[in-house]
């Protein structure tokens, strides 16, 4: 038989795999990998360096829907905020990846990039060496936070007749809003809360 034109395995393919089986099941392993390519495991490891490496393509494949062009913006202020509403729309389509990508060091150069564009921006417009990953893990965990409320149930509170908690009730049906509206609402106050705080700490810097 002669070769096939496209090869059965590349980084791409892997990549593609392993976040469909994240999408479904919040994790994956190699040889799940492997086996929905119709693969060897070691065959794998001829294109990554094991889980960690596939990790890695999980990061790039994720943060490439963020646009890098966002932190081209000017003022500094409007393009921070821009980049954190892309940041978080582009992990919000793939919330369960949230948990294993951010529990692991990033060390996919593509998205290293982004964030040495981030930290230019934020030097660039005055702040303090210091005052610049504060900040910027503080927006990432804004970020992060509201995908994964995105993806979470549609009623978070259940309310029972046995633990009567009338004011809680009442701020609920207050609100009266579906999953989304409600995560779009509390991204909103925390974002506005941040950049109030980012400029303070910008006009305080000497």
């Amino acid at each position: 038989m002669g070769r096939p034109r496209t090869p059965l395995l590349d980084r791409e393919r892997i990549a593609t795999t392993a976040l469909e089986i994240v999408d479904e099941r919040g994790d994956f392993s190699v040889p799940q990998v492997a086996k929905r390519l119709g693969a060897q495991t070691g065959s794998v490891y001829h294109h990554v360096e094991g889980r960690d490496g596939i990790v890695e393509l999980l990061r790039e494949r994720v943060a490439a829907a963020i646009d890098p062009a966002t932190l081209d913006l000017r003022p500094w202020d409007t393009a921070l905020e821009a980049w954190a509403r892309s940041y978080r729309a582009a992990f919000a389509a793939h919330p369960k990846a949230i948990p294993l990508l951010m529990t692991s060091p990033v060390r996919a150069p593509r998205v290293l990039e982004q964030y040495e564009r981030a930290v230019a921006l934020l030097l660039d417009a005055g702040f303090a060496p210091a005052d610049v990953m504060p900040l910027l893990t503080a927006l990432e965990n804004l970020v992060l936070g509201s995908a994964l409320d995105l993806a979470a149930p549609e009623t978070m509170w259940e309310l029972t007749a046995s633990s009567p908690t009338p004011r809680l009730a009442e701020a609920l049906s207050a609100a009266s809003e579906g999953r989304a509206d409600r995560a779009d609402r509390a991204f909103e106050v925390g974002l506005t809360a941040f950049m109030k705080h980012a400029r303070e700490v910008r006009a305080d810097t000497p």
